[in-house]
């Protein structure tokens, strides 16, 4: 039959013979086709638990950093801690020698006999007085003459006092003592040295390093943010309601301590845009010293958020996508709107997905939209195995 179709119309063979080729030619592609449907692991989404965090540059002051100055001027002659030294308050640290101070108590002690001495010759005078006045023999005046000279001399005698105890007040300014627990810094100067009131340097530092506090910045945007949700009506019900923050050192380690946010400035700089904020960290060891650099991190706990592995999305144009697979097993890429974890590892999805769709997990950038493909369901728990 073939050969007598090729025979008689030689024509109509050749129009067979490219329908069959044709033919062929198209069953074969589509049996390509589905040899290239490819395997990508898909992602049921379900809501998650995460935490994330912020971090602020924190410059760090002890609880207390007392500049030790002396009150009186004069040579020091002792020094009792060295640089570093743990003191406690009242202990005695340097010692100032100046002769001048001494003399004034020895001279205020000699004024308070010579007042002593004054007061009773004036009683005496005035014991001796009253029976004169009594019997007639001088008048009423003399006797109110020596009364109020007994009370001059007392009154004397009193001044007497209070310049030796200004003389002795002046004289234990000469011993130098810690107005508080600390830790000694710099000692400047040493033993035969001129100091006094007005020296530009203090004779040391004393750093109570029990506690300390971290300083840092909120922008205006985090202060409006802050302002706007978080619980409380006032702002120290505000600031109360703020979670535990951490310390992370200049070598990277975590301060073993949690600290607590006393107070966030309710002025903005106008040259910064910042609003200053504080942080109270207890310091047992003493292992931050007041001075130093660290990081300050801000914990906040969001529930029940869609969260995806940043490899499971491409971006195109600033615009994040992630692909879905329908019920016909075909990419549908998704527009997103994502915050990225403190880690680097996952996006916070706000919009674009929801519980329940299926993200094709990798090779996404490869993907086209509609395109068929082969899901495999994966282990969530491995996915979000970092998430909690």
């Amino acid at each position: 039959m073939i050969q007598q179709i090729k025979q008689a119309n030689p024509a109509l063979w050749g129009v067979l013979l490219f329908l069959t080729l044709v033919s062929s030619c198209s069953d074969k592609s589509k049996k390509e086709e589905q040899d290239e449907i490819k395997t990508y692991q898909v992602l049921t989404l379900k809501p998650q638990d995460i935490s994330i965090f912020t971090d602020f540059p924190a410059s760090i002051e002890g609880k207390q950093n007392v500049e030790i100055r002396p009150r009186v001027d004069g040579y020091i002659d002792a020094i009792y801690v060295d640089e570093g030294a743990t003191v406690k308050k009242g202990q005695p640290l340097f010692r100032i020698s100046n002769p001048q101070y001494e003399e004034a108590v020895r001279n205020a002690q000699a004024a308070i006999g010579s007042a002593d001495a004054a007061v009773a010759i004036a009683q005496l005078e005035v014991e001796k007085v009253k029976p004169l006045v009594e019997k007639g023999i001088i008048s009423q005046y003399e006797e109110e003459s020596a009364k109020l000279n007994l009370k001059s001399k007392k009154a004397a005698l009193i001044q007497a006092q209070a310049n030796l105890a200004n003389a002795r007040t002046t004289l234990s300014y000469c011993r130098v003592t810690s107005p508080a627990n600390g830790s000694i810094g710099l000692i400047p100067y040493k033993i035969g040295a001129l100091v006094g009131s007005t020296s530009t340097e203090p004779l040391t530092t004393v750093s109570d390093i029990s506690s300390v506090y971290a300083y840092f910045s909120f922008t205006e945007k985090q202060i409006l943010d802050f302002s706007r949700n978080t619980s409380g009506k006032t702002l120290s019900e505000k600031i109360k309601s703020l979670p535990e923050v951490s310390l992370i050192l200049t070598d990277g380690s975590l301060f073993p301590e949690k600290g607590t946010i006393e107070m966030v400035s309710a002025l903005i700089d106008p040259q910064t845009g910042s609003s200053t904020t504080r942080a109270k960290f207890p310091n047992p060891s003493g292992l931050i010293r007041s001075g130093s650099s660290a990081t300050l991190r801000i914990p906040e706990a969001l529930k029940s958020v869609i969260v995806i592995p940043q490899s499971a999305t491409t971006e195109m144009q600033d615009v994040r996508f992630a692909f879905t697979v329908n019920a016909d097993n075909k990419a549908n890429s998704i527009p997103l709107k994502t915050q990225a974890s403190s880690d680097g590892k996952y996006y916070i999805v706000s919009e674009g997905l929801k519980t329940g769709d299926r993200i094709i997990l990798e090779g996404v950038h490869l993907l086209k939209d509609k395109q068929e493909i082969k899901p495999v369901a994966a282990n969530a728990s491995t996915i979000y195995q970092f998430v909690h």
